[in-house]
């Protein structure tokens, strides 16, 4: 029965209906993407390398932030959330998990490209499957950290999706939302754009550009940067003063970004294309070669 809920605060059906048609879309269309990556990994023998391992790495946190979304779609759909306090701590912990995976996996592949073309080091299977694992322990230990009481995961302003509760902005989500911004935003633009720069160079050097080395850190930044300068904004002064819609649209946004990463790092990596292409057709593609600077 429709007529038993209220509307959240500032938005109308119509807000309702087009949210969840985006978050919908966004989910589907990341799943799908991802999901593709994530077989051909699995299936085409000749992809399973140490490098190629963290692209799937990052599918695999991609397509459980796609799971995070669609979850919050359907829940749109119902225009209430039906899985209760404990199911919105659990989504919200599901999402931050994901997200933190993501963006570790983008610094990951950042210094692997570095190694790849710059200095040429064979990635080994043990640093590899190692990083990974710290990668994934860190990223369920800091989602875990608001579950323990410092930070809160509470509903967002639509009410059929839970994230951190950033409008709060006691002191407890102030030093944790600061730590996360400084551990998984900083620090992995910080990386992405000391690699890619040293790439970038290598490139110039050898008079072969491969991809364009500018791309990774502005697809993180597009994704990502709105919703944590709100949430850095929340640090300070009351974001409640911004409208529910807006404060809905740039974690919508955000949620896009695994489309985008599907898009970079696994149909536009050429070590990795190769595989999903073989996948998809049946046919074999060449390894490229990579010139060497002198």
């Amino acid at each position: 029965n429709m007529a038993a809920y209220t509307l959240p605060e500032g938005f109308t059906e119509f807000d309702m209906t087009t949210f969840g048609v985006a978050l919908l879309v966004a989910g589907m269309l990341g799943f799908f993407l991802n999901a593709i990556s994530i077989v051909s990994f699995l299936t085409v023998k000749e992809m399973r390398n140490p490098s190629n391992f963290f692209v799937f790495n990052l599918a695999v946190a991609d397509i459980s932030l796609n799971i995070n979304g669609l979850t919050a779609a359907y829940a749109s759909y119902l225009r209430v959330w039906p899985f209760g306090q404990d199911g919105c701590s659990f989504h919200a912990f599901q999402g931050m998990i994901a997200v933190l995976a993501s963006i570790s996996f983008m610094a990951a592949l950042a210094w692997d490209r570095y190694h790849q073309y710059c200095t040429r080091q064979k990635l080994f299977w043990s640093t590899t499957l190692t990083m990974s694992a710290i990668i994934w322990i860190l990223s369920i230990f800091w989602a875990a950290v608001p579950l323990m009481g410092w930070g809160v995961y509470d509903f967002e302003p639509m009410k059929t999706c839970c994230t951190l509760d950033y409008t709060r902005g006691d002191r407890d989500y102030v030093t944790y939302m600061l730590t996360i911004t400084v551990l998984y935003l900083m620090f992995p633009a910080f990386t992405m754009v000391s690699c890619y720069d040293a790439i970038n160079k290598h490139f110039k050097k050898v008079h072969q550009h491969r991809f364009n080395t500018n791309v990774p850190l502005r697809v993180l930044l597009m994704c990502w940067g709105p919703y944590v300068l709100m949430c850095i904004y929340a640090c300070f002064e009351n974001v409640k003063l911004v409208s529910p819609k807006l404060r809905m649209i740039l974690p919508v946004v955000a949620k896009t970004n695994p489309i985008f990463n599907a898009l970079l790092y696994s149909f536009g990596n050429e070590f990795y294309r190769g595989g999903v292409w073989h996948f998809l057709t049946g046919q074999k593609i060449v390894e490229p070669v990579i010139k060497k600077s002198h």
